[in-house]
């Protein structure tokens, strides 16, 4: 069965078909379409990925969308959004949705939540009502948005951190871990599959150890989560170094919240297949631009009478289009247009760059293709500082 050229899969499964290196391009077959990987989700955390249309998303190349359990629970709720069909219809996007667990926004909740075994006790930060999620209801609000694939219920700790503290939340973690997957067993449909996260801060033995507890429970799919908390970028990589050995080859692996150009890109050279991440949204309602020469920022005062496009090489119509000059006008005027364009160009360059690394891993070239562009877009022109 096909559709729109891809393969639809009667139930979840993951396909390498080229390596170079420890790099992998290949593909998740599931219900609602296949999604190309190494793969960049946009974060559409409230069932909007901001800024733009669906049909721009999907035309930006990207086959999977990421919405968060904790927002959509809030507002509208997810017993609403089931009753209108389910997260697909009422955001207009047929493809697949992968759902955090809330245990991110939790951990940025901590001066108005409580810990326990049973779960997070937690305010509301739109009203200050109080609530309670659990492994069991978080694994229950992403089966009634209908999601593809779900995360299991993690404690998210900021780092740095006391090791006895990293290792608490690690093992808590794991105890969520088993009450996830057996409340997933009784909601799920069909096609629908829960990945693991791997805690344990940058202590590699404390990584090993969730990784090896994890894929105990054979899980269609592992993520490395609790990065991009704090623990900087050299550090980030060497905890992927240090857990990748222990995740097996035949599963997705996914990295949580991450991140910039260079950090998909050492990582993805590191085994990784997913991420997510707000920053070409983010940056772009910012006025900051991604493009094959480096990040440009477009409030600085050297691009009003730049007649310059933006990126001749983006497939992104407004980035060869429009000049750096009228791009610059309209983030220092505050103009919706300027937030929607760049949020487009930067959606764009992401996927562009995901396409670009799946085609040199096929072809073999991956190692040289990494230090060529890393060489190009890691960097941020000294009249372009941010």
């Amino acid at each position: 069965m096909t559709r729109r050229g891809f393969i639809v899969a009667a139930e979840f499964k993951f396909v390498v078909h080229a390596a170079s290196g420890a790099a992998r391009q290949g593909e998740i077959r599931t219900p609602r379409g296949t999604i190309r990987t190494p793969a960049f989700m946009p974060v559409g955390t409230v069932a909007t990925v901001k800024a733009l249309y669906p049909d721009q998303v999907k035309a930006s190349g990207a086959d999977i969308v990421l919405a968060n359990t904790y927002h959509l629970m809030l507002r509208p709720g997810a017993e609403r959004v089931a009753k209108l069909g389910g997260l697909h219809p009422f955001m207009q996007w047929q493809g697949p949705i992968l759902t955090d667990s809330g245990g991110f926004q939790v951990m940025s909740l901590s001066k108005i939540r409580k810990i326990t075994e049973e779960g997070a006790e937690f305010q509301s930060h739109l009203d200050g009502s109080r609530h309670m999620l659990s492994p069991e209801r978080s694994i229950e609000i992403q089966c009634l948005l209908g999601a593809d694939i779900q995360m299991q219920f993690d404690e998210c700790i900021a780092l740095p951190a006391e090791r006895s503290e990293i290792e608490r939340a690690m093992q808590l973690s794991l105890r969520w871990a088993a009450r996830s997957q057996d409340a997933f067993a009784q909601r799920a449909q069909p096609g629908q599959a829960l990945f693991g996260i791997v805690q344990g801060g940058t202590d590699a033995t404390l990584r090993r150890q969730s990784a090896e507890a994890l894929v105990a429970m054979d899980l269609p799919g592992y993520a490395v989560g609790g990065l991009a908390v704090g623990e900087g970028h050299e550090a980030m990589l060497y905890t992927l170094e240090s857990v990748m050995p222990f995740l097996p080859e035949t599963k997705p692996r996914y990295l949580m919240g991450v991140g910039t150009p260079q950090d998909l890109i050492e990582a993805v050279a590191r085994g990784i297949d997913m991420f997510d991440c707000v920053l070409p949204t983010r940056n772009g309602r910012h006025g900051l631009a991604y493009t094959w020469q480096g990040r440009v920022n477009l409030k600085n005062a050297c691009h009003q009478e730049d007649a310059a496009p933006l990126d001749l090489k983006s497939s992104c119509p407004p980035a060869r289009q429009y000049s750096r000059a009228y791009l610059h006008h309209l983030v220092k005027s505050g103009e919706y247009l300027g937030a929607m364009t760049l949020s487009w160009i930067n959606t764009v360059f992401y996927q562009d760059l995901m396409a670009e690394m799946r085609a040199a891993i096929a072809n073999g070239t991956f190692v040289s293709w990494k230090e060529e562009t890393l060489a190009r877009i890691v960097r941020t022109p000294p009249d372009n500082a941010a």
